[in-house]
């Protein structure tokens, strides 16, 4: 599951959601992956939970290019547990 808050281009939206789930697609379990946008800064805030009590947060900066689909990717593969995948 995935939920998108506050990020305004709906586009970026479909391509971030995109990635999230092939991120996710091998991986056993249910996952859940919040981005919420604020409206104080160009920070969002990226929570990730999955089985077993995972349980993660990073905040995504703007101004480091943290914003873009393909970089929220990257730190999504970062955070997710290793070795974890469907063989």
């Amino acid at each position: 599951t995935l939920e998108l808050h506050n990020i305004g281009d709906p586009g970026a939206g479909a391509e971030v959601r995109a990635l999230v789930e092939h991120a996710l697609s091998d991986r056993p379990g249910d996952w859940r992956v919040s981005i919420v946008g604020s409206r104080a800064s160009d920070n969002w805030e990226m929570k990730i939970w999955g089985p077993n009590g995972f349980e993660r947060s990073y905040t995504l900066v703007g101004s480091a290019g943290e914003h873009q689909p393909m970089a929220i990717a990257n730190v999504l593969q970062r955070l997710l547990p290793a070795g974890v995948k469907r063989g």
